[in-house]
């Protein structure tokens, strides 16, 4: 823990948010830190605690007890079950679950918000991974989306990282998925080429934007009648897509974009549960919720860098996403 810093409100900074003050005052946090550093309490206004939005009149003594520099997070290993679907001694492929978070944030800067990701089962699974991406991203080659599930590639050591980045960006590695849309897509087979940016108002999401990062996904409706399914909870579209770039939510994104979002995904415009209606003052309506985006990266096929083999790997449809198909009447073996 740092030295305590005080220091007093000046005239000008009258009217103004006290965390938009802490942070001009200290000069070298950020805003989201000394947030954190308030709801904590370690910010205190003439000796008491107080919110991040208190307005500030001028003259209030401000005390900063709290580190405003925490030291940076270190993944650690973790007993976590792990999907492990191909091995060998320079990489790995495993089947991430939903939910799961590859790595911890760079913001993240408590233990607690840094446990339970993929990398801390993989510390503790392989023991070694590649140091190339960081303390925090160890063998971490691309990423997946915390709730899509599916195959991701794992490097261990710095050589099969290098090389598999070199691939990636070379667009050498053939990645598809599967995803569940709402909607029926009126063609079988499409190609969506839309430069893909962050959005400007809402920061969380990304939008397509002609000045972004150039984005390609290749979709295929395998069986009309199967694949395009008519249910009580609406209609929807079992489709497949290859992507020849990575972008930030590129499918979720390039789907919403052409009017069917990814079933789950509330962020791009999907349902966050299904309704069925029931009989006219009868019955309840019948609702599922769902608990993750219905996408899932299911065929990864390239060639080994350093061996020279070829890798055709498949993870099958995890068993919430198979439940759902079921209950719109969809067996996944169809």
């Amino acid at each position: 823990m740092s030295a305590q810093r005080q220091f007093t409100v000046p005239p000008e900074s009258a009217g103004q948010r006290l965390d938009v003050v802490v942070t001009a005052q200290l000069g070298d946090v950020s805003r989201s830190r000394v947030q954190m550093l308030i709801e904590q309490g370690s910010v205190r206004v003439n000796g008491a605690a107080a919110r991040p939005r208190l307005r500030l009149r001028g003259g209030e003594r401000i005390e900063v007890a709290g580190d405003p520099h925490p030291a940076p997070l270190k993944a650690e290993a973790e007993n976590i079950p792990l999907d492990v679907v191909y091995e060998d001694p320079d990489l790995a492929v495993v089947n991430k679950p939903a939910g799961m978070m590859v790595h911890a944030g760079s913001g993240r800067t408590d233990d607690a918000r840094s446990r339970g990701t993929l990398v801390n089962a993989l510390l503790h699974h392989f023991g070694q991974l590649s140091t190339a991406g960081g303390e925090l991203r160890p063998g971490i080659v691309h990423r997946l989306d915390k709730a899509t599930s599916g195959l991701i590639v794992i490097a261990k050591n710095d050589r099969a990282h290098a090389a598999l980045g070199a691939m990636f960006a070379g667009r050498k590695v053939h990645k598809t998925y599967i995803a569940l849309v709402h909607g029926h897509i009126a063609r079988l087979r499409g190609t969506i080429d839309a430069a893909i940016a962050r959005d400007p108002v809402r920061r969380t999401r990304m939008a397509t934007n002609e000045n972004g990062r150039a984005a390609v996904s290749h979709y295929e409706v395998p069986d009309r009648d199967r694949d395009r399914l008519v249910t009580p909870f609406g209609r929807f579209t079992l489709v497949r897509v290859r992507i020849e770039t990575g972008r930030t939510h590129q499918i979720r994104v390039h789907m919403a974009s052409i009017g069917h979002p990814v079933v789950g995904d509330t962020l791009y415009g999907g349902a966050g549960q299904l309704t069925r209606a029931g009989a006219r003052g009868k019955d309840e309506p019948e609702r599922i919720r769902l608990g993750r985006n219905f996408l899932h990266a299911f065929r990864l096929e390239f060639t080994h860098p350093l061996s020279g083999r070829l890798l055709e790997l498949e993870a099958p449809l995890p068993g919430e996403f198979v439940d759902l198909l079921r209950r719109l009447g969809r067996t996944a073996g169809d």
